[in-house]
């Protein structure tokens, strides 16, 4: 199985660059074809997230839609899908930024841990995150 880096998605999600998002069309069709699966890492998704919010500005509405619709897509399997999955569900419900609940869902999903220690108040509204404090 092949992995793919983030600015495949981005090509595939904001067609910025028409050729390479045809590109990654036809990738993405002749594996659905062939019945092929690209892995997603969770540091893409990671990314990914960043990228679309800080560098091309796109709301928080239209990144989450677009990753509910990347999780249908059979061509692609998911590291830690069920860390993604409750990221994008979280963030529906919460201002906490994206990426620190990828974080926080993946780190207690792995099993390793129950709550993630920040200094961020925002992200401490959160049940998954605790509060340090400066004391």
């Amino acid at each position: 199985m092949k992995a793919l880096d983030t600015n495949i998605l981005v090509r595939f999600l904001t067609k910025d660059d028409g050729a390479q998002a045809e590109r990654v069309y036809r990738l993405f069709k002749t594996a659905e074809e062939n019945k092929e699966v690209f892995f997603v890492p969770v540091l893409v998704v990671l990314e990914l997230l960043w990228v679309l919010e800080s560098a091309y500005g796109i709301s928080r509405q239209d990144i989450l839609d677009a990753f509910d619709e990347l999780l249908l897509l059979p061509v692609l399997e998911f590291d830690a899908q069920d860390a993604v999955r409750a990221c994008i569900a979280d963030a529906r419900r919460s201002k906490c930024d994206m990426s620190d609940l990828l974080i926080a869902h993946y780190a207690v999903l792995s099993g390793e841990s129950d709550q993630v220690l920040t200094f961020d108040r925002n992200a401490a509204k959160s049940g998954i995150f605790h509060l340090l404090k400066n004391t």
